[in-house]
Parts: structure tokens; sequence; C-alpha cells
């Protein structure tokens, strides 16, 4: 048909090269390419696996609660030898006895305890700061103490010298009675003889300088405050200190379960007295004994084998009291 011209079909475009081939000419190489090993299942994205790792690497990139601890301790930078004091009872005692307050540390109100109130009026005539905290913060200060949403920071505890015990008690014009602990380490023990102390009017503890608790942070708490009113005295040798005070007129009557005489029947309690208790267990030392005038024993059941020290010192204390309590009786 005229006009009609055009070629029928398919038209190789100029400057194409491609003719006649055999198979892909190539083009499945990629597709036969090898893509190396199959990804662990931890690393391959959406695997349960993978999802539980992203998870792990979240949790570890978040401080711990030991390093949100540590952080708050260095924040607050407690000096060297001084001590973070806690629980309602203790920072109080400490306030009634005119201890030196360098820091309050507060998470509860003090309107509703009077005993918190005390701390408070006791930090604002000395000076120190009263720093409202959380309780995390008291948790690190106090290294997970039963703190009560209080603590205070104290200088190091100032011992006394053993005759100093003596000569005040005398001075009052008291009929000295004194503690002497023999190798008892545990803090909670030492706290718990001077609540009974206080209870049962001592006139102070001796501690030998070695191998021995000294009134810690975890003595002052147990001793719900007595720290603060029944002084205690540091010995370089215990058995030298006993033997002074000897020299001055005490008695030295040491605590044991082998125990010749009852603590009950105690004949000297309304003497000057120094009541020596030895660790639960291994009892006094060899030297401790054979310093003691007579070493008497706390009746018990045959099924127990022995007392806790602390139980021991507070029952032979109730027990020289109501001995010196009948003599005085007796004698009006």
């Amino acid at each position: 048909m005229p006009g009609n011209d055009r070629r029928h079909g398919a038209v190789r475009r100029p400057g194409s090269k491609k003719g006649p081939t055999k198979g892909s000419g190539g083009n499945r190489r990629q597709g036969l390419e090898g893509r190396g090993p199959t990804p662990k299942a931890e690393d391959r994205v959406g695997h349960p696996k993978a999802r539980a790792k992203a998870r792990a690497e979240a949790r570890a990139a978040q401080p711990t609660r030991a390093k949100q601890l540590e952080r708050v301790r260095r924040r607050f930078e407690v000096p060297e030898g001084h001590e973070i004091l806690c629980g309602r009872n203790a920072v109080a005692e400490a306030a009634y006895a005119a201890v030196p307050i360098s820091r309050v540390f507060m998470a509860v109100s003090a309107d509703s305890d009077e005993r918190l109130g005390a701390v408070v009026r006791r930090a604002a005539l000395l000076g120190a700061p009263v720093l409202e905290t959380t309780k995390l913060d008291l948790e690190a200060l106090t290294e997970g103490a039963a703190h009560q949403g209080v603590a205070i920071e104290v200088p190091a505890y100032e011992y006394a010298d053993p005759m100093d015990l003596l000569e005040r008690a005398r001075a009052v014009g008291r009929t000295p009675l004194l503690v002497a602990l023999d190798q008892i380490t545990d803090p909670h023990n030492l706290g718990a003889v001077l609540r009974s102390a206080g209870a049962f009017g001592a006139d102070g503890v001796i501690i030998p300088e070695r191998r021995s608790a000294g009134v810690s942070a975890a003595a002052w708490k147990v001793s719900a405050g007595a720290a603060a009113r029944v002084r205690v005295a540091r010995a370089t040798n215990l058995v030298r200190a006993l033997e002074r005070l000897k020299r001055e007129g005490c008695f030295v009557v040491g605590l044991d379960g082998r125990g010749q005489g009852l603590i009950e029947d105690l004949h000297l309690a309304d003497s000057p007295l120094v009541l020596v208790t030895g660790a639960e267990g291994a009892g006094l030392s060899r030297l401790v004994r054979e310093t003691c005038d007579l070493v008497a024993r706390v009746p018990i059941s045959s099924s127990v084998e022995s007392l806790n020290a602390a139980v021991a010192t507070g029952i032979s204390l109730y027990e020289v009291d109501r001995l010196r309590r009948r003599a005085r009786d007796g004698a009006h």
C-alpha cells in the first residue's frame, strides 16, 4: 500500500553488539557466586536469639545498682576516719549526748518524730548542714543498713583510757562496775554489750586494741544509742590493764561456761568489779583467765553448749545489779 513503507518486526538498534549466544551469556554469574558462611542465629536480623542479644546488650549498657551506689558514695565524699551512723534511736542518742555531728542526711520529715527533731536542732547548734536525700542515697551511705530514713556523719570514736573509767566512777561516788571483752570480734556483740551496760549501770567497757571489734557504725546501731552514753576504753594490753585495775582495788571476775561458781552467787558484787567476757566457744584466753580473781558461769540447760558472749554479759550484769540492790536494801 502506498505510504506504508515501515519495516515490520523487531529492529536492531544501531551500535548493539548483541549477537547470537549460547547459554546464559553470564547473566546469572552473580547469582552463582557464594555468599559466605551462614550467620549465627544471634546475628540474624529478626531472629529470637538476635532480639535476646540486643536486650542483653541494652541491660549491660545501663548502670548496675552497685555502680549507682558507688557513685552516690563518691558524691558525698565521707572523709576517712569519719563514721556514718543511722537509725532513729542511734542518731537521737548521739544528738542527746552532744556527739559532734558533721552532716545530717534525711529522707523523711522531722516533723513526725521528736527524735529526728532533736537531731535537726543539734545540727543547727553546730552549724552542720541537714541534707535532703533519697532512700537510695542512704542505702549507699550506710552500706545497706536499716537506716530508717536518717543518718549522720560523725568523727571517728574517741576511746578513753581504762583508768579514766575507774576514776570517773569514783568521782561521782559510784562503786565501779566495768566490763572487759576478750577477743570479741563481732561489732554486733559489742553493740549488744554496750546496750546491756547502759541498762544495768556499768561505768564503761574495755576492749583490747588487737583482735577486737571497735565502736563502728554497726556497733552504734545495735547499741540503740547506748554507745553515746557508755564510754569505751581501749587497752594496748588487756592483761596489763586488768592487773592495774586489780592494784587499784577492783576484783576481776571472768565469765566462762566452765567456771566453778555461779554468777548469781557472786559475793563480790558490791565491790569494785570488772566482768570479763571471752569469745563464744573459745572462752577466755589463757593469760586473761589466769589474771582473774575467780571465774564464774551462768547456769544454763545441759542441752545448750554455750551462750552468746553478749547474752552472757547481759545476764551477768543483771545479776550484779540485782545483788547490789539487795545489798543496799539490806543496809537500810
